[in-house]
């Protein structure tokens, strides 16, 4: 068997002939709204997933991750076939580049990855983004950033069976980490909104992780779907906050669902806004109705991120915090007075062990 770290060419053989990275993300605001058609504001984050990649001869597929170990798993181009595996994401990414009529030779590859599993930091996207990337190089291919955030949803939305949004995808794919991302889910217009100088984004990993491609996650998109369909409208976000009185003729819990993903939209333009004046305090307040509204009106939020925001709340220099990502886990994003990120990090990280009992990481900001 393999050691979990072996090099590629311990691993193959041989040299590789290109490599390509992409980083995790962190959504600043506008939860659950990509998928209903709204605005986000996702930013990249320094961990990072890393690809090797070699071409072969034949149709074969060999993947290795560092994380996991053990030997290379495989599977043949144009057979791919949901495992519930690690490996089920690069099946994904090969059979939307096939159904795209991009058909590439089989291919070895090693990943390694820094960003954290169940997290929030969406390390599926990041490494379908960093393959595709990969793929680009080792064979030419002539897709831009965005195309490759499309490839990189179809793949999880496909083969491994997660009703994702694309908001993820196209983080990895166009974010910086110091500019996030505005973006329209509807039609993909963006732009770079540049993190004020005077802040610094702490991110909290609560210990708790989640999954995408089942459970309630899964049931928030149906029950947004229902919303939607009674109130005449294909995506929920096509309805402004002029429009909210039409979501008491909903039944529960859907009212409250539509209510969450209508509002946390317009947050997002205000939200934009405030990091534009650097008027931090605007963008806590903003941070903290945004919890509420995933607490209470969406239901996506735990006892433990509860906590982590309200730690968070008790510490002067930090401005506002919110959970982020798909919920049921994962991480709390904060907003703080530049410099003084780490230390309150600690402090919560610290408070919050001995609450739950639970093994808190802090994510950002690392170490001087």
């Amino acid at each position: 068997m393999s050691a979990p770290f072996a090099s590629f060419e311990e691993l193959f053989g041989r040299a590789p002939d290109a490599s390509a990275e992409a980083p995790g993300r962190v959504n600043l605001i506008g939860e659950h709204t990509d998928y209903n058609g709204g605005l986000v504001l996702p930013i990249a984050t320094p961990q990072r997933t890393r690809v090797q990649l070699a071409r072969r001869s034949d149709r074969v597929v060999r993947a290795s991750s560092a994380e996991v170990g053990g030997e290379p798993a495989q599977y043949v181009l144009c057979e791919e076939v949901r495992r519930g595996q690690w490996i089920d994401y690069v099946q994904g990414v090969t059979r939307a580049l096939a159904e795209a009529g991009m058909s590439t030779p089989g291919f070895d590859i090693r990943i390694s990855s820094e960003v954290p599993l169940g997290s929030g930091l969406s390390s599926s996207a990041a490494l379908e983004v960093s393959l595709l990337r990969g793929l680009r190089a080792l064979f030419g291919l002539s897709i831009d950033d965005v195309t490759i955030a499309r490839l990189g949803q179809r793949a999880e939305n496909d083969l491994v069976g997660a009703p994702v949004g694309i908001m993820d995808q196209m983080a990895a794919s166009l974010a910086g980490t110091d500019a996030a991302l505005m973006l329209d889910t509807r039609t993909l217009a963006y732009e770079l909104v540049p993190l004020p100088p005077e802040a610094e984004l702490v991110v909290i990993a609560s210990g708790v992780t989640h999954e995408h491609a089942g459970g309630e996650y899964r049931v928030r998109r149906a029950e947004c779907e229902r919303a939607a369909a009674m109130l005449g409208v294909d995506l929920l976000c096509s309805l402004g906050p002029e429009s909210e009185e039409r979501l008491s003729a909903l039944p529960e819990p859907l009212g409250r669902r539509a209510r969450h993903v209508i509002r946390d939209s317009a947050r997002v333009r205000a939200a934009a806004g405030a990091m534009r004046a650097g008027d931090l305090r605007t963008l806590g307040d903003l941070f903290r109705a945004s919890h509420a509204s995933m607490r209470d009106d969406y239901e996506i939020s735990t006892t433990e991120i509860d906590t982590l925001v309200t730690l968070a709340d008790s510490e002067p220099d930090i401005f506002g915090a919110r959970m982020t990502g798909g919920g049921f886990g994962g991480s709390v994003v904060m907003v703080a007075k530049k410099g003084s990120g780490l230390g309150a990090a600690k402090r919560i990280a610290r408070s919050y062990a001995e609450k739950t009992g639970r093994k808190p990481t802090v994510l950002l900001p690392g170490p001087p």
